[in-house]
Order: structure tokens, then C-alpha cells, then sequence
């Protein structure tokens, strides 16, 4: 087997210290080598400094993929923490789509060699590098689960991530970096009483956004909320809707208090997780050739 290893950070690769848990060099590639099929031909890219999951984001997911690229025809091992996992496994999913690639995320809640799960979920990852087919998938907790379908649900369980039902991801021209890291997204959560100055505010000030909405795809009928969505649509700043609610996805035309985000020209997530839709937005976003909108 052909295997790259990217060590991104995370839980799984630190150890303890003086002031608590700090990354350890070579902890992840020693554990790692010992649980190789012999013969295996290994190629580790380890990031310097490791990251925090909480430090991932577009430039992170660019470099994954450029390194992916320089590496072709390897199955991928990619090691991050649990915190913003769900973020990067829709990121990679999407821009990986139709590229016949195999990689598998590992993570952990408790560090290797303290006796909790990080040793079991590296033997799964092994397992599941193995396997024939591509895709991007998340090994942890006993189970191995898409990667481009997960919510964390559980900040301290080893079983901390579930699998949502998602729709396939829209095949791409591949690109090494195909993440503009110049765009300006961010998911917005509608609540009761939330000022309208607020909501204006931040759509202002961006190119994208995924709008968390209530149930099956309600929003409040105030007057200057409507309005300001509806401003920040016109001047081409796209909003995604995805509901609030774990399962069940969105039904426009099910509440009459949906009707002001259709007309106000936001664009249906159905069942996708923020994490999906925000990835989705940024790819689109991103993409220099033409795309219609579903």
C-alpha cells in the first residue's frame, strides 16, 4: 500500500506538560509505523507548528489538498482534532468529489498512550485505508462514517460525531487549492429578538453566508429582518438556509413563515449541515467557471 500521512495536530498527537496537553513531535508517525502492514510504502507531511482544530480553516483545506496533489496515487491518512472536524470533512468531501481519491480523517478525545481511545481509532483508520474505493471518511468511535455528513454531538464522548443523511456533492474541476481564501462566509443563527441592525451588520460585511433558520424552514416576519436579508441578496451576497434541527431538513412552502426567505431570494439547503452548505458557498464562491444554483 501506497499511504500519505498529513498530521495536521489535534487531541490524538499530544501529550502531557507542565501547563496541560501540548503537541508532541513524532508521537502520531511512531504509532503509526507500528501499526503498518509491512511493505507499506509511507509518506508523512507533518505541519510545523501542528494546529489546534480550532486554527483550520480555507488555507488549512488548501494545503491539505496541494499536498494530496503532490501526492498522487496514495491512499490519504489525515490526522485532526475533533473541534472543527465536521468543517473540514465537508470541505474535503466536496473539493475531493469525482477525484477517485481514498482518504480517511483520525482524530481522538484522549491522546495516544493514555488509554483512551486514540490507539483504537488509528487500528480502525489502518483498516479502512485498505479497503478499495474512493471517499472521504472519518474514523473514530468504533465506527467509520462519511466525512462530508458529520455534526459533532457529544464534546467529550469517543462516539462524538453523527452521520447525517446529506446529498451527494457536486463533482468539481480538481484544483490543489481550490478554496479563495480572499472570500468573506460565515454561519448566521436566527433567534428570537434578534436586532436587524445586527443581522445587516454581518451580512454587510460578507460575500456568503449559511442562515440557520427555525424548524422546516421558518424565519420571524419582522419587517426590517425580511428587509435586510433581502438587501443583502440584492447586492449578490448569497444565503443559504439550513435548519436548526439535527434531522428533517428544510420544506419550503410547508409554513406560511417561511414564505419571506424564498421571496427574499435565499437559496434552499434542504438537508445539508452548516458545515456542508458552508462549504458548498466557498467552493461556488471559489469557482471560476459558471455554476447554476439548486
Amino acid at each position: 500500500m501506497k499511504l500519505l500521512l498529513i498530521h495536521t495536530g489535534g487531541t490524538i498527537g499530544m501529550a502531557p506538560g507542565p501547563d496541560g496537553l501540548h503537541p508532541a513531535p513524532g508521537l502520531v508517525e511512531t504509532a503509526l509505523a507500528a501499526r503498518l502492514p509491512k511493505g507499506t510504502d509511507l509518506v508523512a507531511e507533518v505541519f510545523a507548528p501542528l494546529r489546534d482544530s480550532a486554527d483550520v480553516g480555507p488555507a488549512e483545506w488548501n494545503r491539505i489538498l496541494t499536498l494530496m496533489a503532490d501526492h498522487p496515487g496514495r491512499a490519504v491518512l489525515l490526522t485532526h482534532g475533533t473541534d472543527t472536524l465536521a468543517y473540514t470533512g465537508a470541505a474535503l468531501d466536496q473539493a475531493l468529489a469525482g477525484s477517485g481519491r481514498r482518504l480517511v480523517i483520525c482524530g481522538a478525545m484522549v491522546p495516544l498512550g493514555m488509554g483512551g481511545d486514540a490507539e483504537a481509532n488509528l487500528d480502525l483508520a489502518v483498516t479502512a485505508l485498505a479497503e478499495p474505493g474512493a471517499g472521504v471518511f472519518l474514523a473514530l468511535g468504533g465506527a467509520l462514517l462519511p466525512a462530508g455528513s458529520l455534526a459533532k454531538t457529544d464534546s467529550h464522548a469517543p462516539d462524538a460525531f453523527t452521520a447525517l443523511p446529506q446529498p451527494a456533492p457536486v463533482p468539481r474541476v480538481p484544483h490543489p487549492a481550490p478554496f479563495d481564501e480572499n472570500k468573506r462566509l460565515a454561519i448566521l443563527s436566527l433567534s428570537p429578538g434578534i436586532p436587524a441592525a445586527m443581522l445587516e451588520a454581518a451580512l454587510e460585511v460578507l460575500d456568503a453566508a449559511v442562515l440557520r433558520v427555525f424548524g422546516a424552514g421558518t424565519m420571524m416576519s419582522d419587517p426590517a429582518i425580511v428587509a435586510s436579508v433581502a438587501r443583502a441578496t440584492a447586492r449578490g451576497c448569497r444565503i443559504r438556509a439550513v435548519s436548526q434541527c439535527l434531522r428533517g431538513g428544510l420544506e419550503p412552502g410547508a409554513y406560511a413563515a417561511g414564505a419571506a426567505l424564498w421571496s427574499a431570494g435565499v437559496e434552499n439547503g434542504g438537508l445539508e449541515t452548516a458545515e456542508a452548505a458552508l462549504a458548498r458557498l466557498w467552493l461556488d464562491l471559489s469557482d471560476r467557471a459558471p455554476r447554476t444554483i439548486a
